[in-house]
């Protein structure tokens, strides 16, 4: 049995095993007939994702990007789950699986979408799968993806989980597991506000607003359109919004202070929300700043936020944190195989103990009866 977490956002598909990681963009494109096809360029696993799923044939990510002439990404929840979740989130597995046999899943919905779609998505991505990947310069490969349980949680608690649990899923810093601890989860289109306390979510505290940075990249698209004549797709700014200049036409367009202007903004607008939905959560020990769109607001966002803050090291790529912390608690609540049947041949390796170590205090008690409530949470 594979553990796998899976994080299918409005912005990138993340999959996350242990072993190997997966990100694209949320992106499905026809299957054009490409004539030639250069062997240089992009080398990752997911630069020419081309799949096959219930008959139909897709590109995926930036691949669907370059070469198809129809693309779709989608900024709503409905259509989210209806269209693109099942095609992501499998095209993600299969390509960050290391085995033939069943996969346990732990993925997340945003806090306002918790309860609307958790069955739903549970449905979508269980069961016997058939998935064909096709290759550049290899056969094609037909992989049976037997997706056997599916745990969902609210998308900011695997911040917390990837910095509480080892690999292994123990429990590897015990004082921030018996914490009060608030969650700031910036994603592409909303940012996720949690509390959770002994590691028991707060329901009092924890909602979904419709301010991420898809917001900020929508101020600059149009400030170029304005400029240019030409729209910009929202998903092509991630190309130079690092930089913040773009060449339209062979015209450079500088959005450096722009970009600023509306981080800024941005950030302000979080704060507010943060600190008015938090305002009787004064005993809030930490706050974990987390999600893709923290990378760019984090700078802008923190000096505004009352309260002890835990920004993500820029060492570490925000996008994941999330998805590891899923993986890590699919080994706390399933535990983990000594041996795994590969695709490919691998040393066997040493058994991790999957039991958690006796706890050693009243409060790491009462964070294990946290824990508790939520392996037991649809499972």
């Amino acid at each position: 049995m594979e553990i796998i977490g899976i994080d299918v956002g409005f912005g990138f598909t993340k999959a996350y095993n242990g072993q190997n990681s997966v990100i694209f963009k949320s992106l499905i494109g026809d299957a054009a007939e490409i004539q030639f096809m250069s062997s240089m360029g992009d080398v990752a696993s997911t630069a020419n994702l081309h799949i096959t799923l219930d008959n139909k044939t897709y590109f995926l990510g930036s691949h669907a990007e370059r070469q198809s002439s129809l693309t779709e990404y989608t900024l709503d929840q409905e259509k989210m789950v209806e269209e693109f979740i099942k095609i992501l989130a499998l095209a993600a597995a299969g390509t960050c699986s290391q085995t033939h046999g069943p996969i346990n899943v732990v993925t997340g919905l945003p806090v306002a979408y918790l309860k609307r779609d958790t069955k739903r998505l549970k449905q979508i991505i269980q069961g016997e799968h058939e998935i064909i990947y096709h290759h550049q310069d290899a056969p094609d490969e037909h992989r049976k993806l037997s997706i056997d349980k599916v745990h969902v949680i609210p998308q900011p608690i695997g911040s917390i989980f990837n910095l509480i649990f080892d690999d292994n899923g123990k429990i590897c810093d015990r004082d921030f597991a018996a914490s009060k601890l608030g969650v700031v989860d910036i994603g592409f289109k909303t940012t996720d506000f949690s509390i959770f306390d002994h590691l028991q979510y707060i329901e009092r505290g924890s909602s979904t607003m419709d301010t991420g940075v898809s917001k900020c990249f929508s101020v600059i698209a149009d400030k170029l359109r304005q400029e240019s004549g030409v729209n910009i797709e929202l998903y092509k700014i991630f190309k130079f919004i690092e930089s913040g200049v773009i060449k339209i036409r062979g015209k450079e367009y500088n959005v450096i202070s722009l970009k600023k202007r509306v981080y800024t903004h941005a950030a302000s607008a979080i704060a507010s929300d943060l600190n008015r939905l938090w305002k009787n959560d004064w005993d809030i020990d930490s706050i974990v700043v987390s999600g893709g769109g923290s990378i760019p607001l984090a700078e802008f966002l923190i000096p505004s936020v009352e309260g002890n803050v835990i920004p993500i090291p820029k060492s570490i790529d925000a996008r994941f944190n999330n998805v590891q912390g899923y993986c890590k608690f699919g080994h706390y609540k399933w535990g983990k195989d000594k041996t795994i049947p590969s695709r490919q041949a691998a040393a066997p390796k040493e058994e991790p103990s999957t039991r958690e170590e006796a706890p050693s205090s009243e409060e790491t008690d009462k964070a294990g009866k946290g824990l508790a409530w939520l392996r037991r949470q649809n499972a």
